[in-house]
């Protein structure tokens, strides 16, 4: 903003003094206006400014502020689709499932391998190990119960395919398949946007190589 003209001697290069005048300092108007005309004339100034001193930090930084060019989201992109690959030669090593296994599983309780439960911005993946010694005494039993070997954790559906390739073979004891159900507890209100992160987290399960077994039909309501 020019408030001093007087400090200034010397105009800007290729700029004549008498336009920067007329950005500094706009000639009255021949007839009277309105308080909406009057409010736009800064607003007109600044955009001559720019327009005369493309070098001025202001209308630097509004350039610099622009969108991503072609080639970051294209590098972008590649590594996104670098680390899935990663991601689903990991998998790979869990072997394929076995569906005489897990279709006769009728409670989620009971289900073995991970599962998943959408919600509107998050899933929850429930992971059951297994106990560590199957042989011994009271396995299985009120020393070492199902829940006591259950964990939850709340992960976004862009970190799934990392939460999935992370966790240990043994926890995959139908092969590779995982269930998912929408959230029974959520409102009516949010059943849209549950369905539409159901089926991004089916397509995310798909690219990975994951078989899944769906316990939720698309109107909430269960199909097992």
């Amino acid at each position: 903003m020019l408030t001093n003209r007087s400090a200034h001697t010397q105009p800007q290069s290729g700029v004549p003094l008498a336009m920067l005048d007329f950005v500094a300092r706009p000639q009255p108007a021949p007839f009277p206006i309105g308080r909406q005309r009057r409010l736009a004339v800064p607003g007109l100034q600044l955009a001559l400014f720019c327009a005369l001193l493309p070098g001025v930090t202001g209308c630097r930084n509004a350039a610099q502020t622009s969108a991503p060019s072609r080639a970051e989201v294209r590098q972008e992109r590649l590594a996104e689709q670098s680390k899935m690959e990663a991601e689903r030669q990991e998998l790979e090593q869990i072997p394929p499932p076995s569906k005489n296994r897990y279709l006769s599983v009728r409670t989620k309780e009971a289900y073995g391998n991970p599962f998943l439960v959408v919600h509107p911005q998050t899933v929850t993946l429930t992971v059951l190990y297994r106990d560590q010694d199957p042989n011994g005494f009271n396995a299985g039993g009120l020393l070492r119960p199902a829940k006591a070997r259950k964990q939850e954790v709340d992960v976004r559906i862009a970190d799934l395919p990392q939460a999935l390739a992370s966790l240990s073979p043994d926890v995959w004891p139908y092969g590779r398949v995982v269930a998912i159900e929408e959230s029974p507890t959520a409102p009516r209100t949010e059943r849209v946007a549950i369905r539409r992160n159901v089926e991004a987290t089916i397509q995310i399960l798909n690219d990975l190589g994951v078989v899944v077994d769906e316990w939720t039909g698309s109107n909430g309501a269960l199909l097992r």
